[in-house]
C-alpha cells in the first residue's frame, strides 16, 4: 500500500462511547505474520510486509470506529533473539513505514507516541522514532502508540528504579507511594489504560505486553493471523467487548465502558 492509499481522514471521527459501550483505548498484539507466510509457502518477510498493510488498515479502522488511542505491539524486547536476518528485515520495514507514511499520518492529525527502551537502538531508528513523535506532538486526533523494543516487566522495573532513586534523593516520600505513583512512572503515564486488548493468531497469552495497564482490560483473542486483520475483524472484537460486564473488582456490573 502506498502513502496515497492511506486513510482519507475526515474532519472528525465518531465520538467513542456514544452507545455507552465503545472502547476508547484499544491495544493489539499483532501476531501471526510468520505463520501466515508459512501457510502460503512464502518467506517470513512477506508475512511481515503484509502485516504492515494490516497495521495501516487497523489505524484507518480505529479512526472510523471512534477509538481515541490505539497501541500496537510492534517489536518486543525479546524479539532481538530472532535470527539476525529477520531482525534486519523488521528494522527495514520500520524505516520504510516511517519514511513513507509519517507525513500522511501527520496530515490526518494522528499523534504518535513510542513506548519502550530507546537505549541501544540503531542511531537512525532512534532518530526516526524521535522525528515521528516530535512532528505529531501537537496533533489532537487518534493517538497511535507504538510499543517498540518494549516489555512490560522491563517497563515496571524501570519505573521502580526511578521511584527508588526519587526516594533516595529525597524527592519522594516512600509513605506516599501508591498505584498512582507507579503509574506516573511508567512509559504510558500520559495515556489512559486500555479498555480492550486484542491478540490475533489464536494464541491465548499476553506476552509481556502492558502488564500493569491491562489489569482491568477486556481481552479478545482472534484466530486469524495478523496479515488478515481488517475492518470486519476490528468490528468483531469491539462487538465482543460490548457484551462484557466490566466490574473493576466490584459487584455492580458496568456494561461496556
Amino acid at each position: 500500500m502506498s502513502p496515497t492509499n492511506l486513510p482519507r481522514w475526515t474532519a472528525s471521527a465518531p465520538e467513542p462511547g456514544d452507545d455507552g459501550a465503545s472502547p476508547r483505548h484499544v491495544a493489539i498484539i499483532m501476531d501471526g505474520n510468520g505463520r501466515w507466510a508459512a501457510a502460503r509457502g512464502l518467506p517470513r518477510i512477506e508475512g511481515h510486509r503484509r502485516g504492515v498493510d494490516a497495521l495501516r488498515r487497523a489505524v484507518r479502522s480505529a479512526h472510523e470506529l471512534g477509538v481515541r488511542q490505539l497501541t500496537l505491539y510492534s517489536f518486543s524486547a525479546e524479539n532481538w533473539s530472532r535470527p539476525a536476518q529477520e531482525v534486519a528485515d523488521l528494522m527495514n520495514l520500520l524505516r520504510a513505514f516511517i519514511r513513507r507514511d509519517l507525513t500522511e499520518l501527520h496530515r490526518g492529525n494522528v499523534r504518535i507516541r513510542v513506548i519502550g527502551e530507546r537505549r541501544g537502538l540503531p542511531d537512525d531508528i532512534g532518530g526516526l522514532l524521535e522525528e515521528a513523535e516530535t512532528l505529531t506532538r501537537a496533533n489532537s486526533g487518534l493517538t497511535l502508540v507504538v510499543a517498540f523494543n518494549y516489555g512490560g516487566r522491563q517497563e515496571i522495573v524501570s519505573a521502580v528504579r526511578r521511584i527508588a532513586e526519587a526516594a533516595r534523593d529525597g524527592r519522594l516520600d516512600p509513605a506516599t507511594i501508591d498505584a498512582g505513583v507507579v503509574a506516573d512512572h511508567l512509559d504510558t503515564a500520559d495515556l489512559p489504560d486500555p479498555d480492550l486488548v486484542i491478540r490475533t493468531s489464536g494464541e491465548l497469552r499476553i506476552s509481556n505486553f502492558l502488564l500493569w495497564q491491562s489489569a482491568y482490560a477486556e481481552f479478545v483473542f482472534l484466530s486469524l493471523h495478523w496479515p488478515d486483520f481488517d475492518h470486519a475483524a476490528f468490528e468483531e472484537a469491539i462487538a465482543a467487548f460490548r457484551t462484557r460486564q466490566r466490574r473493576y473488582g466490584g459487584r455492580v456490573a458496568r456494561v461496556g465502558a
